[in-house]
């Protein structure tokens, strides 16, 4: 086997180089844009709107900054109150789902939680040279020294071992950055961001529709998604930033050419946009993966459009017939007899 074509999910990564060491393994476009329209999502969810970690209050969750990730505060500030919280629904005889609707936590972490009758501690894994964690200190005494750039850091301790890439090292350098903006400017005011509306209809525009429109190509917009997607950028910087890394990201996809992925990556991860930032990650982890999606002709395309076909299918027939019923529509009439 040569080429494994898979989603982004981190298993299928584990089996394909379990099973297939050899082969290259190319992440489907789909899914990889699909995930990056969940990540502008999660951040339009922002605007008016409670989403995730429901518990926390607003106040903790959303900055006039923009920096606070809400998945760090879930387990920094208040892992007691959500642990206490997740047990009280439950002695109250509620189920797994219905405590997630209730909490905007996933089925399986509340699931995970309940096994444990203390809120579990956060344990680091031990690091590597592929970590820049691993040169903290000498990170951290370079910074105090005035060295600042990444590209200069990355020389410095690339000479004393360091394994990984550039933009792995974004990460300590971006949180060193925002402390000291902090520092210089402590006094963030916290609020609620007001809902972008549509300025003909007056209606607030859903994070559903916003993230569709934000990697939709202007050429490809109605006249009403196009006033939306110009209200969104008068009322949402955070728009106008994911925009922007959207198009680029449709750009980089479309041309074929993997060259300009590593800058994209730094960019997004610059931003103070946790999801976008989480998104970019995620991407430079599997690296590879998306780069030979890009350069590479391969996809689930063909996979993914039989089960959408299959889904589809059995939904409409759904409680009207049997398994027979569904295999006569599902395959050709010859493999039916």
């Amino acid at each position: 086997m040569e080429v494994i074509s898979r989603d982004r999910c981190g298993l299928y990564a584990k089996a394909a180089r379990q099973g297939a060491p050899q082969a290259k393994q190319v992440a489907d476009r789909f899914h990889i844009v699909q995930n990056l329209r969940q990540a502008i999502e999660e951040q339009m969810n922002l605007h008016g709107r409670a989403t995730g970690r429901a518990l926390l209050s607003d106040a903790d969750n959303i900055t006039a900054a923009g920096s606070l990730l809400k998945s760090r505060l879930a387990h920094r500030t208040s892992r007691e109150e959500i642990f206490t919280t997740i047990h009280a629904l439950r002695n109250q005889g509620l189920s797994c789902s219905e405590i997630g609707r209730r909490t905007g936590f996933p089925r399986r972490s509340i699931a995970k939680w309940l096994q444990f009758e203390t809120p579990p501690d956060r344990r680091r894994a031990a690091l590597k040279p592929s970590s820049p964690w691993y040169f903290e200190e000498f990170l951290s005494q370079s910074w105090k020294e005035g060295i600042r750039t990444g590209s200069a850091l990355f020389s410095l301790i690339q000479e004393r071992g360091y394994e990984g890439s550039q933009s792995h090292l974004q990460r300590p350098l971006a949180g060193w950055r925002r402390a000291e903006q902090q520092a210089s400017d402590p006094k963030v005011e916290h609020k609620i961001l007001e809902p972008v509306r549509d300025p003909e209809t007056g209606h607030a525009i859903s994070p559903v529709i916003a993230a569709a429109l934000c990697i939709k190509p202007r050429g490809k917009l109605t006249s009403d998604q196009a006033r939306k997607v110009d209200a969104l950028k008068t009322r949402s910087p955070a728009f106008v930033s994911m925009r922007s890394l959207a198009m680029r990201f449709n750009g980089i996809l479309r041309g074929r050419v993997a060259d300009p992925l590593p800058a994209w990556i730094d960019d997004a991860i610059e931003t103070d946009l946790a999801p976008i930032v989480r998104f970019a990650r995620t991407v430079n982890r599997d690296y590879e993966a998306v780069k030979n999606a890009i350069e590479m002709p391969w996809s689930n395309g063909q996979a993914e459009g039989q089960i959408n076909r299959l889904k589809t299918l059995k939904r409409a027939m759904y409680g009207r017939a049997g398994p027979e019923l569904l295999r006569a529509r599902m395959l050709p009439f010859h493999h039916t007899d």
